[in-house]
């Protein structure tokens, strides 16, 4: 599969973390590539929590800006704010729940911290979420 086109900015509304699925805190939790982490500034992905939840969750590089931005400047400013305080920006698009961080691709080093500090903000240990990538681009 490949990344969905980003064309143009993305429209975005912030989730408090405590809205998601209590599970994503109380359960042994999966985040599945559903692309290949070198596709491009956003990376679909599925979360997986115990046998009854599953979670449409994507990555979104907010600082990726040719042909053209992908997120306007309050997203990048909620993003890179989040981050320098060590949390994630967590946010719908379309329908979807996305985790905002700084920058223009991701790599597996980048994947596995964006996921951790997912765990931390619905109150789990990081140890309790495990990462499935997909290689390739």
């Amino acid at each position: 599969m490949t990344a969905r086109p980003v064309r143009g900015k993305v429209r975005w509304e912030a989730l408090d973390p405590f809205e998601l699925p209590e599970t994503l805190g109380t359960e042994e939790v999966v985040w599945e590539a559903v692309d290949a982490i070198a596709s491009g500034p956003v990376v679909r992905g599925l979360l997986e929590a115990g046998a009854d939840t599953t979670l449409a969750c994507d990555l979104l590089a907010v600082d990726e800006a040719y042909p053209v931005a992908v997120a306007d400047s309050g997203l990048r400013v909620a993003a890179h704010q989040a981050w320098h305080h060590g949390q994630v920006q967590i946010v719908a698009v379309e329908d979807r729940v996305t985790l905002a961080v700084p920058g223009t691709r991701f790599a597996a080093d980048d994947v596995l911290e964006v996921v951790a500090r997912l765990a931390r903000a619905v109150g789990a240990t990081p140890t309790s979420y495990a990462v499935r990538l997909r290689v390739g681009g």
